[in-house]
């Protein structure tokens, strides 16, 4: 079984919020029970990409935790991460299987039964799945799946399914109960007033 973080931080790099402030506050909680998983705006340079994965590979090494890239996967092997995420509109999971190598983590965007175990059966370690609801921190997403979506996926597959979009601490159980491994939070984390108060709180959910 894949060992992976329950808990994963999507970096906010969007105007006005300070992602590493809030991985900061986060790591001495979390530990090893976080997954990083750094994400660029997508007007943002490889240049930009690059630096910010190198300081969060560095914040993560001492507390045990993975970092992952998403999207550009040449800045993950570059900052020699844990392995990187892909979404519907990058690389295909094969392809990116083939670039990242056989031992790396490996996230995949799923949102129905037959997407996920065709990501699985090309090389996906876990699936993100979502939105599982209604969220503002990007766009263009299709409508809410709700516990019975990630149920329906977590039942088809063998690999750690980690529900994403809209998620808070008090709809951690409902999620769980439904056979999400996990939880993928960005403004949970990055719009609290207290991101180490916020990260015991998920946890705390998570572990119940």
């Amino acid at each position: 079984m894949l060992s992976l973080g329950r808990l994963h931080l999507i970096t906010d790099t969007r105007p006005g919020r300070d992602p590493l402030a809030v991985l900061r506050a986060a790591l001495p909680v979390a530990g090893a029970d976080l997954v990083v998983q750094v994400r660029v705006e997508d007007d943002a340079t490889d240049r930009e990409a690059y630096e910010l994965a190198c300081r969060v590979t560095e914040a993560c090494r001492p507390y045990g935790a993975q970092c992952l890239v998403n999207d550009r996967l040449h800045v993950a092997l570059a900052v020699d991460a844990a392995g990187g995420h892909v979404g519907a509109d990058d690389l295909p999971v094969a392809a990116a299987r083939r670039v990242l190598g056989p031992d790396a983590v490996l996230g995949a965007t799923a949102r129905e039964p037959v997407g996920a175990r065709t990501a699985v059966d090309a090389g996906a370690s876990y699936l993100g799945v979502g939105p599982c609801h209604v969220t503002t921190t990007k766009s263009g997403l299709p409508d809410p799946i709700g516990p019975e979506g990630i149920r329906a996926v977590a039942e088809a597959v063998s690999v750690p399914v980690i529900a994403i979009g809209g998620v808070t601490a008090a709809s951690v159980p409902a999620l769980r109960a439904a056979g999400a491994y996990g939880v993928a939070v960005v403004g949970a984390l990055s719009l609290a007033a207290d991101p180490a108060h916020a990260t015991a709180e998920l946890l705390r959910a998570l572990t119940c």
